[in-house]
């Protein structure tokens, strides 16, 4: 492997999930990876796949020269929590994050956690 090309490859991955708001499990989950392996890309310690690298670049919306360190492109400095919702389409960030932790959930827990949301509603209506 080379780890030069690894490194080049993680810091412009991280630098393109920070500007679009994303969490690395956000990034695993639309590109189809363990959460674990994105995060050992993002480290430098392990090179995508062609594949993974294609879906990669649109998932980031960042073109595969970037991502390979072949094309210098500044960059817009990282969005604010919610400042840009996901596209079309899509369910922002907060939302699928708040999804993920909700699965997690046994069914009394999800249940406790459903009450609480009506009950805040109903304040939030009043």
């Amino acid at each position: 492997m080379n780890e030069e090309l690894a490194i080049t490859v993680g810091a412009a991955a991280r630098a393109a999930r920070a500007r679009l708001g994303l969490t690395q499990a956000d990034v695993a989950e639309r590109v189809g990876i363990a959460m674990e392996v994105y995060s050992r890309m993002e480290r430098g310690k392990v090179l995508p796949s062609v594949t993974t690298l294609r879906r990669l670049c649109q998932v980031l919306r960042i073109g595969a020269d970037t991502l390979l360190g072949l094309e210098v492109v500044v960059l817009a400095p990282p969005l604010e929590e919610g400042a840009a919702d996901a596209p079309p389409g899509e369910d922002p960030p907060r939302l699928r994050r708040l999804m993920r932790a909700l699965r997690a959930l046994d069914a009394a827990q999800l249940k406790a956690v459903a009450q609480v949301v009506h009950g805040a509603l109903g304040l939030l209506r009043r």
